[in-house]
C-alpha cells in the first residue's frame, strides 16, 4: 500500500453552491496556491502552453462529465417525487441523499493514503467505483419505476429505499470525486494545473445538466409533443429506466478504455511520510483553533435563513402547477449568469476584507425569501387555467430567480475569498477541505429540517365532508367519506417568514464577529507545528 502524499499545490473546492431548490448546476470555485516566484523553467513551460495536454484535459473533462450525472439524476428526483404528491417529511428524508458531498473530509484521507502501487494511486479508486456506479445505474434502472411508484397519487414510492440507493450513488460519485480532483494534480503538467478548476467546473455542470435539464425535458410528455413530436404520445422520449441504463453501459465502457489506456504518472511533489494518522490529526489541529472554532459556528449556523426559500421554492412551484420540465429549462438562461457572476464579484473580494461583501449581500438575500414566497403565492392568482400561466409570470421568475443569484454568489465567492486568505499553507489541502465540508453543512442540515417541518405547519380541512386533514389517516378517512383535503394556510408561507425574522437576528448577532474575524491576523489561523 501506498502512503499520505501532500500537495504543494492545493485545490480548493466549494461544492453544490448551497441547496437551492430551483433548477441549478453545481459549481467548483478553485483556486490553486503555490508559494514562491517563477524560475527559467517555469517560464519556458508556461511558453508551451496546452501542448501535451490536449488529450489530458480531455480526459479529466470527461471524468468530471461523469461525475455530474449522478448528482444531476439525483437533483431530478425530488421534482418527479412533487408530482407523485409525497409528503415534504418524504422531500425531507429523501435531502439526505445531497449530504455525501458535504462530509467526504471524513473518508478523503482514506482515497488518499490506500493504494495498490502497481495499479495507481487514483485508479485504485476511480476505475472500482466508477464500476460500481455504472452497476448501481443499471440495477436501479429495473427497479426506480416500482420504487417511485404511480404519478399524481403518491402511491407506492418507497421513500427509503430510494433515499438509500441515491444516498450511497452520491457516496461514489462524492469518493470519484476525491480521485480524480487527486489525480488531475499530476495528469497535467506542471504549467497547467490550473486547467484543473476549469475542467471541474465546465465538466461538472454539463454532467448535471445532462442528468438533470436535459432528462426532465426528454422525459416530459409534454415537452416532446410541443417540441419534439409530429404526433402526441402520453410517454417521453426518455424513461428514468432507459436513462440509468444508458449512463450505466457508458460508465462501464469508459472506465475500462480509462484503465486501460489512460497511465497514471508519479506526483515529484509528494511527501510520503504523511500517513492517514498524520492527516486526521492535522484535522484536529485546526478545529482546535479558537478562531476556527468561531468561524466552524458561523459556517454551521448562517443559512438558517435561507432554508425555506432554498429547499422548497422549486417544490411549492411544481404543486401549484409550474410544469417540472418548464422549470428545470429555466437552468438554461441562468448558465452564462453563474459563470460571470463569480468573475464580477471577484473582484470586490480579492483585498483583505472579503467578507465584507458577504455582510452586505446577506441581507438581501434573506429578503429574497420572502420574494419567493410572493412568487408561490401569485402563482395560484394569476393561472388561466390550472397548470397554465400568462408570460409574464415565467418572465418574473427569471427575474427574481436572477436577482436571487447575485446575493447568492456575493456570499458564496466571499467566503471562498475567506477561506484561501486565512487557510494555513503548510496543510492547505486538509485546511480547505474542512471549511468547505462545515459550509456545505451549514446548508444541508437547515433544508433538511425545513422540509421536514413544513407539513406540520400548514392548515388543512376537509371540504365536503366531516373530519379533519391533520395526518395522513385522516385525509384517507376524508376522501373515503366523499371531502377533499384542501390547504387552508401554507406550512411554507409561516417558515419563510419566521425563518428570514431568523436570519436577520442571526445578522445582528453575527454580523460584528464577522467582521472581527476578517481583521484577524493570519497568525490566528495557523497551527503551531
Amino acid at each position: 500500500m501506498g502512503t499520505t502524499q501532500r500537495k504543494k499545490a492545493t485545490m480548493v473546492e466549494g461544492m453544490d453552491m448551497e441547496a437551492d431548490s430551483f433548477p441549478h448546476v453545481p459549481m467548483h470555485y478553485d483556486i490553486m496556491q503555490k508559494g514562491g516566484s517563477d524560475s527559467d523553467d517555469d517560464k519556458k513551460d508556461k511558453n508551451l502552453g496546452l501542448k501535451g495536454d490536449y488529450m489530458n484535459i480531455a480526459v479529466l473533462m470527461f471524468l468530471y462529465v461523469l461525475q455530474g450525472i449522478p448528482l444531476g439524476i439525483g437533483g431530478s428526483i425530488p421534482m418527479l417525487l412533487q408530482s407523485r404528491n409525497v409528503s415534504y417529511k418524504d422531500q425531507a428524508v429523501f435531502s439526505f441523499v445531497f449530504w455525501p458531498f458535504s462530509i467526504k473530509l471524513l473518508w478523503a484521507p482514506l482515497v488518499d493514503s490506500l493504494y495498490l502501487s502497481r495499479f495507481g494511486r487514483r485508479k485504485t479508486w476511480l476505475v472500482p467505483i466508477q464500476y460500481l456506479i455504472g452497476l448501481f445505474m443499471m440495477v436501479l434502472s429495473w427497479n426506480v419505476d416500482t420504487l417511485l411508484g404511480k404519478e399524481g397519487g403518491g402511491s407506492g414510492v418507497s421513500i427509503m429505499q430510494l433515499t438509500v440507493i441515491f444516498f450511497m450513488l452520491n457516496f461514489l460519485a462524492a469518493t470519484q470525486d476525491i480521485a480524480v480532483d487527486g489525480w488531475a494534480l499530476t495528469m497535467l503538467s506542471r504549467r497547467n494545473v490550473g486547467w484543473a478548476s476549469t475542467c471541474n467546473s465546465v465538466g461538472q455542470t454539463a454532467g448535471y445538466f445532462l442528468g438533470n435539464v436535459l432528462f426532465l425535458a426528454l422525459e416530459s410528455p409534454s415537452f416532446c409533443n410541443n417540441y419534439l413530436r409530429s404526433e402526441p404520445r402520453d410517454v417521453g422520449v426518455v424513461t428514468l429506466a432507459g436513462f440509468l441504463y444508458f449512463w450505466g453501459i457508458i460508465f462501464f465502457t469508459s472506465t475500462t478504455l480509462v484503465w486501460l489506456l489512460k497511465s497514471e504518472g508519479e506526483d515529484p511533489d509528494a511527501d510520503k511520510d504523511q500517513g492517514i494518522i498524520e492527516t486526521y490529526k492535522q484535522l484536529i489541529q485546526v478545529i482546535r483553533l479558537p478562531a476556527v472554532i468561531s468561524y466552524s459556528i458561523i459556517l454551521l449556523t448562517s443559512k438558517v435563513g435561507f432554508a425555506a426559500a432554498d429547499s422548497m421554492t422549486g417544490l411549492k412551484l411544481i404543486e401549484s402547477g409550474v410544469k417540472k420540465e418548464t422549470l428545470a429549462l429555466f437552468a438554461i438562461p441562468m448558465i452564462p449568469i453563474q459563470i460571470i457572476l463569480p468573475l464580477v464579484i471577484s473582484k470586490f473580494t480579492s483585498g483583505p476584507r472579503p467578507m465584507n461583501i458577504f455582510l452586505k449581500a446577506m441581507p438581501y438575500r434573506l429578503l429574497m425569501g420572502l420574494v419567493y414566497a410572493a412568487v408561490v403565492w401569485l402563482s395560484h392568482q394569476v393561472q388561466t387555467t390550472p397548470g397554465e400561466f400568462p408570460v409574464y409570470f415565467y418572465a418574473l421568475i427569471l427575474f427574481v430567480y436572477a436577482l436571487h443569484q447575485v446575493t447568492l454568489y456575493s456570499m458564496f465567492v466571499a467566503q471562498m475569498a475567506f477561506n484561501a486568505k486565512i487557510s494555513d499553507p503548510a496543510i492547505g489541502g486538509t485546511y480547505m477541505t474542512l471549511l468547505n465540508t462545515l459550509a456545505n453543512l451549514g446548508g444541508n442540515w437547515p433544508s433538511t429540517v425545513a422540509l421536514w417541518l413544513v407539513d406540520g405547519m400548514t392548515w388543512k380541512s376537509c371540504q365536503g365532508a366531516a373530519g379533519d386533514c391533520d395526518n395522513t389517516a385522516e385525509a384517507d378517512a376524508c376522501k373515503s367519506a366523499g371531502g377533499k383535503c384542501v390547504v387552508d394556510l401554507d406550512g411554507y408561507y409561516i417558515e419563510s417568514i419566521i425563518l428570514v425574522v431568523v436570519g436577520l437576528i442571526w445578522f445582528t448577532w453575527r454580523h460584528k464577529k464577522i467582521r472581527y474575524l476578517d481583521s484577524l491576523n493570519l497568525s490566528y489561523w495557523k497551527v503551531n507545528t
